[in-house]
């Protein structure tokens, strides 16, 4: 006698929700009790990729211009270009990291950003020259001692102009 061949055990069908909870799909002829998952768009394709992120790099450069062009004066150089150095090392960065595509933008504005402070540097020394030079000191002691008093103040700036004139052989009252 042979014996009928063994049959796999059936899978026990899941419970029911318990009825204090609403089922949140309609009711529909799912296979496994469950509704479809949506297709997904362009099965097959990559997502196009992100557009570069090259404002950093932009704006470092263009600050690095002015802070170049504005160096003579103090606000211009030295602050301008460390605000440019700051966020052209933030761009390269980014250039790094594959987000942006202008790291030579960003190198540029964070070389021109040194370049600025190194000449807004020089120049600093150059205006305490001058404001050496001119007697500047001097003046300014005067204004101190002078205190409130409009004359002496008066007479302050009478001595620092013939001292500009003698130094400098310029005459700075208009001849009419």
């Amino acid at each position: 006698m042979t014996e009928p061949p063994e049959q796999a055990p059936q899978q026990p069908t899941p419970p029911p929700p318990p009825a204090g909870y609403p089922n949140p799909y309609p009711p529909g002829p799912y296979q496994g009790g469950y509704p479809p998952a949506p297709p997904q768009p362009y099965a097959g394709y990559a997502p196009p990729p992100a557009a570069p992120r090259n404002g950093l790099g932009i704006t470092s450069l263009v600050i690095a211009i002015v802070a170049l062009l504005s160096s003579f004066s103090v606000a211009g150089g030295i602050v301008l270009g460390i605000v440019a150095v700051i966020i052209g090392f933030a761009g390269r960065s980014r250039a790094k990291r594959g987000e942006a595509n202008n790291g030579g933008v960003a190198l540029a504005g964070v070389i021109l950003g040194f370049l600025s402070i190194i000449i807004g540097l020089a120049f600093i020394a150059v205006w305490v020259g001058v404001f050496k030079e001119v007697g500047a000191t001097d003046y300014i002691d005067c204004l101190q001692k002078a205190g409130q008093d409009p004359s002496a103040v008066q007479q302050c700036a009478d001595e620092f102009k013939q001292s500009v004139e003698n130094k400098f052989s310029v005459t700075l009252t208009p001849t009419p």
